[in-house]
């Protein structure tokens, strides 16, 4: 087993760490009580769009575990799914850069640390 597939074992391994920490994301942010204030429709919508994103990273962990080794050979189709995983990342940690401004919510040194990593 070469390093990078090795490499890929643990990037399949982190998308399960990320979802770990992702889990407490709802009660560190009291989802319930401010979604209890809007229209019944959007509080679904954004509960069914959070269920489609935990879906989408178990889906890349479940494959890049699945398919360390052919990632690393390099397979056509081994690549589209390193690269579309790839652009996934890149897209979600812009969004969490640039877009969401999380600082009311860093009330500990923690989630102070959390957020930044």
């Amino acid at each position: 087993m070469n390093l990078l597939t090795i490499a890929l074992y643990a990037a399949g391994a982190g998308h399960f760490g990320i979802l770990a920490a992702s889990a407490m994301v709802p009660r560190m942010l009291d989802w319930r009580g401010s979604l209890a204030r809007i229209h019944p429709f959007m509080r679904r919508l954004f509960w069914v769009y959070g269920g489609f994103i935990v879906l989408t990273i178990i889906g890349l962990g479940t494959l890049t575990l699945l398919h360390a080794p052919a990632i690393a050979a390099g397979e056509p189709v081994a690549r589209s799914l390193a690269a579309f995983t790839g652009l996934f990342w890149l897209a979600r940690l812009g969004v969490q850069w640039f877009v969401f401004d999380a600082q009311p919510f860093l009330t500990t040194r923690t989630l102070r640390l959390a957020i930044t990593s």
